[in-house]
């Protein structure tokens, strides 16, 4: 059985989702799936508490299964978005921002399955395909087992023809 590939989305299209966003609480939300590797419920549940600005990471309490893990505050996430935390809003409102913003900025032409879990699927095949270890990255995804992440390192066909062309 072949197991369909996550529709994730890269860096240039998380900008152009941005740029199309217009609620700076969405715009927040965004950037954590994307740059954190949040769940849609874990940025629902987080709170001023769990942003560490010192160490860099958010602490991620009771995530899927009951975990809790540390993942890195985004690089670009300033002060001045405490004021928006916690982020109120419903799980299916924030789900379908994601599909107004995306529809505005073009990406569901090209990849009309995208959704917002696309976003964590794009922090885990961006760290991967710049080099982080899998391990590393099972680890910020809170995955326990290490065959749940690997679904990632198939996501790109593209890279593995051309290692393929490198190599041979």
């Amino acid at each position: 059985m072949i197991r369909k590939l996550p529709v994730s989305i890269n860096e240039e299209e998380f900008s152009s989702l941005i740029k199309a966003t217009k609620e700076k609480h969405h715009k927040l939300a965004f950037l954590l799936g994307f740059a954190s590797g949040l769940r849609i419920s874990e940025i629902l549940k987080l709170e001023k508490r769990h942003i560490n600005f010192k160490e860099k990471n958010i602490l991620v309490e009771s995530g899927k299964g009951g975990r809790d893990r540390v993942v890195p505050l985004p690089k670009n996430f300033r002060e001045e978005f405490l004021s928006l935390i916690p982020i109120i809003c419903i799980v299916r409102a924030l789900l379908f921002a994601f599909r107004r913003c995306a529809n505005r900025a073009g990406l569901l032409e090209k990849k009309p399955t995208l959704h917002s879990h696309s976003l964590r699927h794009g922090f885990a095949t961006t760290l991967l395909s710049k080099g982080s270890p899998i391990h590393h990255v099972r680890t910020l995804l809170g995955h326990s087992n290490i065959s749940t992440t690997n679904i990632y390192l198939e996501s790109n066909p593209q890279d593995a023809l051309k290692s393929y062309e490198e190599l041979f």
